[in-house]
């Protein structure tokens, strides 16, 4: 009989070593559930936790030393995935649904009798001036990151790392001082026209 050609007698050795790998990684999918369980805040981001764990050992299978704890190799590669995550949540910006007071100057143009024509006169009113000493009156913090990011163009991340302070932060500064600058802005107006 023949001997096998030195490939093909790797690569049956191979499969046979993955197979073995996939048998034992399976084995403990019940402890590395109940470990995600722990770490996501529900049912289903334990699930896609798992499933990302076991799709990253599957891929990576031979970096797995056999004789090493497999277990701890499997809970390393699943805590790196949540840290991963939790990171990716702190970088993307809370969605938030509009408040009443982002609509507060056009809420009070549709709440006049005059329709489109309100608008044009309250563009009219507004001068430069106006503008510049209703954000004169927006906070300094607020102030800051409103120049940076609406005036100056400049990303959050870069607006972040100018003033020294968290992305959050300047995400909560930029919706806050928006805010308290189209307060300014329609009190402004009222008052001209009243």
């Amino acid at each position: 009989m023949a001997e096998a050609p030195p490939d093909a007698t790797r690569l049956a050795a191979e499969a046979r070593d993955r197979v073995r790998f996939e048998e034992e990684a399976l084995a403990l999918s019940d402890q590395v559930y109940r470990v995600a369980r722990h770490l996501a805040g529900s049912r289903e981001e334990a699930d896609d936790l798992v499933q990302e764990t076991y799709a990253r050992a599957f891929r990576s299978w031979r970096s797995y030393q056999p004789g090493t704890n497999l277990r701890a190799w499997l809970l390393r590669i699943l805590t790196n995935l949540n840290i991963d995550r939790g990171r990716r949540a702190q970088r993307t910006p809370p969605t938030q649904g509009l408040e009443a007071n982002d609509y507060y100057l056009y809420d009070r143009l549709t709440e006049s009798d005059g329709g489109p024509s309100d608008e044009e006169r309250v563009v009219e009113r507004l001068s430069q001036d106006d503008i510049v000493e209703a954000l004169a009156s927006v906070p300094h913090d607020f102030r800051d990151v409103i120049v940076l990011v609406d005036i100056g163009d400049f990303s959050y991340q870069d607006a972040a790392q100018i003033l020294d302070i968290p992305i959050g932060t300047v995400m909560s500064r930029l919706h806050r001082g928006r805010r308290i600058l189209k307060r300014e802005l329609a009190e402004y107006v009222q008052e001209e026209g009243s």
